[in-house]
């Protein structure tokens, strides 16, 4: 069966935002307008086909991106809806890395909030493509154009309104001025807005109706956005050069261009909920977000050769793709969502893992519609798809055809930032624990589980308390397991602060073949505080090749506990100075063992510290409680970095160590009467206080 989309009318693109500004209820829609469904779902009836999980119905949050395709003017439209709380950034960062363009919601009052500008430079990143569509603009207080200033001026970006909202004398939303073809939209009271008026703003009675001011506005917003998109189409600019008009596919040409580029970030307007907009969203779409064949070429490294080579999203090239999410699903087992960049794949076939170097055998290929599954007998590429039968792929591997090999570039994850002990209940759920916590870890990069060898307890870490809430209700629903939980605990971390050397020797004789390995290690911090750098400086035949890798592999065993108190080792550059190694004596085995002991006596040299998370908070808060909020930041060792205003209130931005900031929702509704509200998201690693550093190591020590 050959493809029934051409490449060039198919978009992967993904709907991203801060928490609760409308992801969810755009991508209904669009789900609707394009007739993937038939009804409406809403979020907070629980009824969103997107939000299919129990937890993600109850909350009315998504926690789990979801993928799905629809169809929109005869073009192919992949989407992965994302979530928009912290705790859940992995589902953004990895979707991200296999889309090419993004819908970046905007709630029309709150503008430009703490998760949003971690969205954007998660696609700053992978150089996404961006759209903007600041929904909500039925809400009182809602600026469509402070928001606009805000996405220039928070995220450094380049927007280009392309609507002008229209508000009645009662200030409430009722219809868009297009700037690109200059006509008038206005919604009936028709509930699904699937049919909409459009006029021309030169028409019979438009300044009478919607009054002049907005007719004048629309001009001037008209001439800024042939401005910005002259550059980047010759005919346009000869036309605006001239003082003549372009016609509406010329600007379109123009803004693609720009969109694509990513020099510029066409910004829509609408209210979601009330069905207004969407359909312009979905035009904007086909529109100015590019289709694989508009990006570059991805590239990656041919494992036999080490050279850097690039796929194109070519049908006949060989095969390959990226798996960039792994799901349990309780009626089809293990499901493997992965982007096909260049070739096609069939079920059935045998695919390579290049980054382990191991052959997969493809059982079944699904194309996803959130939790709902239909089958197919090949995926092409640049389309996303998830196998069944896959193994021993992992996120973040590269799968291939075995004749032309190529690893693309990993995914990095944040490292988990608060952890809890976790025991199973009863008797019957110990065997059952192990296996679910491993299952779970397999899905989340960002969920590490690792058994305490002092207390025997084991300790799961993850991205904050509403992410290991999560997991252990999933727990309990998905693979029927009760645990407790015990009081989150801060993940601190240990890093050096002066470079050291010491030098490691594991030399053991017993009779017959011995064990010799001896290397000299110079172990420095790295300025950022996080991460581990290994740098081999050898010269010469002074180790053989096969001895280097065990190094390593002994090194972050070590870093894994701590010389203060234990916790992990993060925030050092090791670098392999010299080793002598015998004949016969010398194995893997010795070499990582040597290279263990050398660097915890670096380390020890090197005045080790506790490190522990800080985090960035915003608190939204009515003028009369600002004082004592900022109050009782402070008394948290936290730092006010700024304050500003908006419809609802003022807001307060600072940061403050996470281990001053557990239980804040309780306190922060009494100091508030319950109006005020905070989202808060890992900053950075920073040296514990001496004294306090010293009640922690005493705690974690027993004196």
């Amino acid at each position: 069966m050959s493809r029934q989309t051409p490449l060039e009318r198919t978009r992967n693109i993904g709907i991203a935002a801060h928490i609760d500004a409308g992801k969810t209820t755009v991508t209904e829609r669009i789900l609707f307008y394009s007739g993937r469904v038939h009804r409406i779902g809403e979020v907070d009836d629980g009824a969103a086909t997107m939000d299919w999980m129990e937890q993600e119905k109850e909350r009315g949050i998504t926690i789990t991106s979801a993928a799905t395709t629809c169809y929109w003017r005869d073009h192919r439209i992949n989407i992965i809806d994302t979530p928009g709380h912290v705790d859940f950034t992995v589902e953004v960062e990895r979707s991200l890395r296999v889309l090419d363009g993004v819908v970046a919601v905007f709630c029309c009052v709150g503008g430009v909030e703490p998760q949003s500008e971690t969205v954007w430079k998660q696609a700053n990143r992978y150089k996404v493509p961006r759209i903007a569509f600041v929904n909500k603009l039925d809400r009182v207080g809602g600026d469509f154009w402070r928001v606009v200033g805000m996405i220039r001026d928070r995220l450094h970006a380049r927007p280009v309104p392309v609507h002008v909202p229209i508000k009645n004398g009662n200030e409430e939303f009722i219809g868009l001025i297009d700037l690109v073809d200059m006509t008038v939209l206005t919604y009936n009271t028709e509930e699904t807005g699937i049919t909409y008026n459009v006029e021309p703003l030169s028409g019979d009675g438009i300044s009478s109706r919607f009054g002049s001011k907005y007719v004048e506005l629309a001009r001037e917003k008209r001439k800024e956005l042939l401005e910005e998109v002259a550059e980047f189409d010759d005919d346009v600019m000869h036309l605006y050069l001239d003082n003549k008009e372009p016609g509406s596919d010329s600007i379109k040409r123009a803004l693609r261009k720009g969109t694509v580029s990513g020099s510029i970030v066409p910004v829509l307007g609408g209210a979601a909920v009330r069905n207004k907009g969407v359909q312009r969203v979905m035009d904007a779409i086909v529109d100015f977000l590019p289709s694989p064949l508009d990006v570059p070429p991805v590239e990656g490294v041919n494992p036999k050769t080490s050279k850097v080579e690039t796929r194109r999203p070519d049908e006949s090239a060989p095969f390959s793709a990226l798996a960039f999410k792994i799901m349990v699903d309780p009626y089809v087992g293990r499901l493997t969502f992965f982007r096909v960049y260049s070739g096609k794949v069939k079920s059935g076939s045998t695919v390579y893992n290049a980054t382990r170097g191991a052959s997969e055998r493809v059982g079944r290929l699904l194309e996803m519609h959130a939790n709902k599954r239909e089958e197919r007998d090949m995926i092409y590429c640049g389309d996303i798809a998830a196998a069944v039968g896959f193994k021993k792929v992992s996120t973040g591997d590269t799968l291939t055809d075995r004749a032309h090999p190529i690893v693309f570039e990993p995914m990095r994850f944040p490292e988990p930032v608060i952890s809890v002990a976790i025991e199973p209940r009863t008797k019957a759920d110990e065997d059952k624990l192990s296996e679910a916590l491993a299952k779970l870890a397999e899905e989340d990069p960002t969920f590490k589980v690792r058994s305490d060898e002092e207390t025997g307890q084991t300790i799961i870490s993850g991205m904050g308390e509403l992410h290991l809430d999560i997991l252990v209700e999933r727990m309990l629903r998905e693979f029927d397991v009760a645990a407790n939980v015990g009081k989150p605990q801060v993940a601190y971390r240990e890093t050096i602060t002066r470079a050291a050397e010491a030098r490691g020797k594991f030399i053991k004789q017993t009779g017959g073949k011995g064990q010799y390995g001896d290397v000299l290690l110079l172990v420095e911090p790295l300025e950022s505080k996080i991460g581990f750098e290994f740098v081999s400086k050898l010269t010469g035949a002074v180790l053989p090749r096969q001895f280097i890798s065990p190094i390593k592999r002994g090194i972050e065993e070590a870093m894994e506990n701590g010389v203060v108190a234990g916790y992990p080792v993060t925030g050092v550059r090791v670098s392999l100075l010299d080793g002598s190694y015998h004949d016969v004596d010398s194995s893997e085995l010795s070499f990582e063992i040597a290279a263990s002991i050398g660097f915890k006596d670096a380390v020890i040299k090197g005045e080790p510290k506790l490190l522990e998370p800080i985090m960035q908070v915003e608190v939204v808060v009515p003028d009369e409680y600002m004082g004592d909020i900022i109050a009782d930041l402070s008394s948290k060792r936290g730092r006010i970095e700024g304050m500003s205003s908006r419809a609802d209130g003022r807001v307060i931005d600072a940061t403050v160590p996470l281990s001053e900031m557990f239980g804040y929702a309780t306190r922060l509704r009494s100091l508030s009467q319950g109006r005020a509200i905070y989202t808060m998201e890992f900053a950075s690693y920073e040296l514990v206080p001496e004294e306090l550093s010293d009640k922690i190591i005493a705690r974690i020590r027993g004196w």
